[in-house]
C-alpha cells in the first residue's frame, strides 16, 4: 500500500484542493462548525465553494473549468473570531 503524505494545517490550507474534502463532507463539517463555534452562517452556501460541474457527453467538446473561490482554514478562523460567516 501507499501512504499519503500528511498535509500541514495552516490558515492557507484549502479544504477542497489541499485536503480533498468533498462537498458532502464539507457541508457536514460546516454545519458542525457553525453550531460548535456559534458562528452565524448568514448567506453561507456550500455551492459557492463546490459548484455543479457541467458534464458534456460530446467527447470533442471541452467544458470550461469552473472557477471557485478559496475555502481555507483561515476563513473559518476569522469567521469564528467575528461570530459570523465573513465570506458571502
Amino acid at each position: 500500500m501507499f501512504s499519503a503524505k500528511p498535509v500541514p494545517l495552516t490558515p492557507e490550507t484549502d479544504l477542497d484542493t489541499d485536503l480533498s474534502i468533498d462537498d458532502l463532507e464539507a457541508e457536514e463539517l460546516m454545519e458542525q462548525y457553525f453550531s460548535e463555534f456559534k458562528v452565524d452562517k448568514g448567506n453561507f452556501n456550500i455551492k459557492k465553494y463546490y459548484p455543479e460541474t457541467p458534464i458534456s457527453w460530446n467527447i470533442f467538446k471541452k467544458t470550461e473549468p469552473v472557477l471557485v473561490p478559496d475555502f481555507t482554514i483561515g476563513m473559518l478562523i476569522e469567521s469564528a473570531k467575528a461570530g459570523r460567516w465573513l465570506y458571502d
